[in-house]
C-alpha cells in the first residue's frame, strides 16, 4: 500500500519518504526497476538494541513509539530545510497507533487506517485458545490506544483522516478528527488490471472454489470449509483451492478430513502474489469468509479477474463487494453463515451466466473505484487544501 501511494503521488508532486533502513536495498531496486522519479528516500532506524524488540513481534508497540519519535525528529529537520506543503502518514495503518508527524506545522493526512473492525462475539467460541487470546489482545490494544493522548493528538491534528471502513470512521470522529473520508487502501495499478482481466469465465468441470490469504483463524476459512462440505455433498464434481499458508493449516487439514472432503480440497501452501492470482483465475469464484478485514486486496483482485465474490457482510469486503459483483452473507452465528455460504455456492454453481454477469460487473467496479492512477483528482484537491492551510498559518 505504501509503495503504491508513493508511486502515485510522485506523478504529481515532489515526494520525500521516511522509511526503515532495512528496506533500503528492496526500495532502491524497485525504484530503479519502475523508473520512479521525483522521490527522495530517507532511511532511519533505531539502534540494534531497540530493533531487537521487534523480532517476533516482541515489544513491537514500544519499538513503534521510539521509531515514531526518531522519524519525527528527521521530518522536522527536513521540513526546516525543504519546507513541506503536506505530510502523509500511510503505515502502520491502524487508528489506535499514533503518528508523531501530526505535530509538524503542516497539512497532515492520516491513513487510510483501520482496526475498529472486530469479530462478532457469537463466533469466538469456534476459535481455539490462540484465536481467543488474539481477539482479546486486539480488544485491549483498541481500548488502550483510544485512551492514548498521542493517538488523540494525531486524530485532532489530522486535516484529513482516511478510514478504511465506516466503523473506523466512527471511531476517528469520536477521537476528534473533524474531516474523515472512507477510502479503501486497495488500489490496483492500471498495468496489472488488464492482465487480471484476461481470465475468461470457466464452464468446464470441476466447479472450483478458491480462497486466497494467510491461513489465520479470523480469515474464516474453517467456515468456508464447512460450507464447501455441505455444497460438495450436492455437487460432488467440485474442488476447493486454499491458496496461501499460515498457522491454521494443520487445523484446517484435519477439519477437511473430518468432513470427508480432503480429496477435494487442495492446500497450495506459500505462493507469490503472481502465483496466487494465476491460481485464482483457474477458479470459478472467490470464497472470502473473513471476519474482520479492514480492507484487503483479495476481493478487488478477484473482481478484476472477472470472478464473483462470496463474502460476509462485514468490514472491508462489505464495502468492496456489491450485489452486482457477488453475494454478501449476513454474519449472525456460525451455523447460519455455513448454511448461507453453502447456498451461495450452489446458486453460482448452477448459473454460469450469473457468474459471467457478476464477473463483468466486478471488472467495471474495479475500473471505476480501485485504480491507482485515477486518484489524481483526490490528490489535486488535497494539494489545494494544503496550500490554503499553509497560507493561513
Amino acid at each position: 500500500m505504501g509503495w503504491n501511494w508513493v508511486r502515485h503521488a510522485s506523478r504529481f508532486h515532489e515526494v520525500w519518504v521516511i522509511t526503515r533502513t532495512n528496506l533500503r536495498s528492496q526500495v532502491e531496486q524497485a525504484a530503479a526497476a519502475s523508473g520512479l522519479q521525483h522521490v527522495t528516500f530517507v532511511y532511519f532506524d533505531l539502534p540494534p538494541w531497540a530493533r531487537f524488540w521487534k523480532r517476533g513481534q516482541r515489544g513491537v508497540r514500544s519499538y513503534y513509539y521510539l521509531w515514531q519519535l526518531g522519524a519525527f525528529l528527521v521530518a522536522r529537520r527536513l521540513h526546516r530545510e525543504v519546507g513541506f506543503d503536506l505530510v502523509h502518514h500511510i503505515t502502520i495503518g491502524v487508528y489506535w497507533m499514533p503518528s508523531l508527524l501530526a505535530l509538524l506545522p503542516v497539512f497532515f493526512i492520516w491513513g487510510p487506517v483501520g482496526g475498529a473492525e472486530r469479530t462478532p462475539r457469537s463466533f469466538e467460541r469456534s476459535f481455539g485458545l490462540s484465536g481467543w487470546v488474539y481477539e482479546r489482545g486486539r480488544d485491549i490494544a483498541r481500548f488502550v490506544g483510544e485512551r492514548d493522548p498521542l493517538v488523540r493528538i494525531t486524530a485532532r491534528h489530522a486535516a484529513v483522516a482516511l478510514a478504511k471502513t465506516e466503523v473506523t470512521r466512527q471511531r476517528l470522529r469520536q477521537l476528534g478528527s473533524s474531516i474523515v473520508l472512507v477510502m479503501s487502501e486497495t488500489l490496483l495499478s492500471a498495468e496489472e488490471v488488464p492482465v487480471l482481466g484476461r481470465a475468461s469465465t470457466r464452464y468446464a468441470p470441476p466447479f472450483r472454489v478458491g480462497s486466497v490469504g494467510r491461513l489465520l483463524h479470523w480469515k474464516g476459512f474453517a467456515f468456508g470449509l464447512r460450507a464447501f462440505a455441505r455444497f460438495h455433498a450436492e455437487c460432488p464434481d467440485s474442488e476447493y483451492w486454499m491458496i496461501g499458508d499460515g498457522p491454521e493449516r494443520g487445523r484446517l487439514e484435519k477439519l477437511a478430513k473430518r468432513l470427508g472432503v480432503e480429496k477435494s480440497v487442495v492446500f497450495w501452501g506459500p505462493t507469490t502474489r503472481s502465483e496466487a492470482l494465476a491460481k485464482l483465475s483457474e477458479c470459478d469464484l472467490l470464497l472470502h469468509p473473513s471476519l474482520h478485514d479492514s480492507g484487503g486486496w483479495t476481493c478487488p483482485e478477484a473482481m478484476a479477474a472477472g470472478r464473483p465474490v462470496i463474502c460476509l457482510d462485514l468490514a472491508g469486503p462489505a464495502t468492496q463487494v456489491t450485489p452486482d459483483t457477488g453475494i454478501k452473507v449476513p454474519a449472525l452465528c456460525p451455523d447460519q453463515i455455513v448454511r448461507d455460504l453453502s447456498t451461495a455456492l450452489m446458486c453460482l454453481a448452477r448459473d454460469p451466466d450469473l457468474r459471467a454477469r457478476m464477473g463483468w460487473s466486478g471488472q467495471q467496479r474495479v475500473g471505476g473505484h480501485f485504480i491507482l492512477e485515477r486518484q489524481g483528482d483526490f490528490w489535486t484537491e488535497l494539494r489545494h487544501r494544503a496550500l490554503a492551510f499553509r497560507a493561513n498559518t
